[in-house]
């Protein structure tokens, strides 16, 4: 019978006992097998003394050997119990100064999950119409991110794209980052500070200008907050927007092979609302995962909040990396993840409960559906779905994101759904 203490609600240990006979048994087993093969210089192989292969690797065999009985004394004891280990168990000798091979195992286990009641929880659905004026601001949107900027000759104003040369000083001293040689920046974004975007404005290019500057008492560089500066700023170079015209050409460059103004349009529609089908279909996800994790109190694994709190710090570190930002300068804190893996694993518990109790896993055909779906904003969709089908990892995300639509339907059908009307703008700003 194997002894199992209950150290917390989800914290087990279980202690075990090594037979010492059988560990010494074991080595010597391993031992004659390596000396079939091993080698080693002035000898033949096979016909190396056990005595010096003992000398040699004994260390190492009977640290394997003591590795394997432990792992199976624990996977027997917690078999035996009909326990299921969340993480890694922490194995320890009872008594280090002991020669006894006793051992504890601690460890922590699933809990088990009762999904609440989802009956009385509000869901509200956005309702929206993608109209023509819709359209227009999305083909805005699309002309700005083609801007073309023109050197211009007068006087800088607000949407200018403005090259400058500064020096920054304080009391009569420069100071780390106030000077700079053909600095780009437009004019009006609100990324420099206020008294520099002033100076700047109704300048033309040749043009200097001396004028004071306080920095904020928030200032991120803390050695220059709070105080002021005397700027000299001269422009270099003036660039005025230009937006392409809605023609044949702007048509091709959003990939209509013909030009057709008229097909531009309607496939832009369609691209709107593909990704405001997609929106709407975010915020019921998250309103439902909500309900589900506010219904079904949790405690979860301390164990898979940390494995899990370190790959989302893992990822975001990635993130930096990718947009070319130093992690080093940036410092990810490992703890700041562990309220959001928290309740990441604990909505991965009650979503594998609901799967097999309600037997919601997703079936091929929606998978292929999301697959299709996703593939439809590309040029080649029918590549696209093979594409996926030849990347397990990507098939596997598919598969992943079925099933949450499956949860997701399933609390919609049992809470109280109601629509509720937004503008475009509400529906595709951060919020959504």
């Amino acid at each position: 019978m194997t002894n199992v203490e209950t150290l917390s609600t989800l914290e087990r240990r279980v202690s075990m006992a090594l037979a010492a006979d059988d560990i010494e048994r074991q080595v010597d087993e391993r031992l004659k097998k390596l000396a079939r093969s091993v080698r080693m210089p002035g000898f033949r192989p096979g016909k190396v003394p056990l005595k010096l292969i003992a000398q040699t690797y004994g260390p190492q065999v009977r640290s394997e050997v003591m590795s394997d009985a432990m792992q199976k004394s624990f996977s027997d004891a917690v078999k035996q119990a009909n326990l299921k280990v969340a993480g890694y168990p922490k194995i320890e000798k009872k008594d280090p100064a002991s020669s006894a091979l006793e051992f504890n195992a601690t460890f922590e286990i699933y809990p088990e999950v009762k999904v609440g009641d989802v009956a009385a929880a509000t869901v509200e659905r956005p309702s929206f119409e993608i109209d023509e004026a819709a359209v227009d601001k999305t083909i805005e949107i699309l002309r700005k991110q083609r801007t073309r900027f023109e050197a211009v000759e007068r006087p800088a104003r607000d949407g200018d794209r403005l090259a400058v040369d500064f020096l920054g000083t304080i009391e009569g001293k420069e100071f780390e980052g106030g000077k700079a040689e053909n600095f780009a920046f437009t004019l009006g974004e609100g990324r420099m500070l206020p008294e520099f975007e002033a100076a700047a404005r109704g300048l033309a290019a040749g043009e200097e200008k001396v004028f004071a500057l306080t920095f904020p008492a928030d200032y991120h560089g803390k050695e220059v907050a709070g105080k002021q500066a005397s700027f000299t700023l001269k422009i270099s170079r003036i660039e005025e927007p230009r937006l392409p015209a809605l023609d044949a050409e702007f048509a091709k460059a959003l990939g209509v092979a013909d030009g057709d103004t008229a097909k531009m349009r309607g496939e832009i529609r369609a691209n709107v609302e593909r990704e405001a089908k997609k929106r709407v279909e975010a915020r019921l996800k998250e309103q439902a995962l909500q309900v589900l994790f506010a219904a079904t109190p949790l405690e979860v694994p301390k164990a898979l909040v940390g494995m899990e709190a370190g790959a989302m710090a893992e990822r975001a570190i990635a993130d930096l990396k990718a947009r070319g930002v130093d992690p080093q300068q940036v410092p990810i804190n490992q703890q700041a993840f562990e309220e959001a893996a928290r309740r990441r694993v604990a909505l991965g518990l009650i979503i594998n409960e609901l799967k097999d109790r309600e037997k919601l896993g997703p079936k091929p055909a929606e998978v292929r559906a999301l697959v299709e779906q996703e593939a439809q904003g590309y040029e080649s969709p029918a590549e696209v779905v093979k594409w996926f089908y030849m990347q397990p990892q990507r098939l596997s995300e598919m598969e992943a994101l079925a099933l949450e639509s499956n949860i997701v339907k399933w609390v919609l059908a049992k809470a109280k759904v109601l629509d509720k009307p937004v503008t475009f703008d509400e529906l595709m700003g951060a919020g959504g």
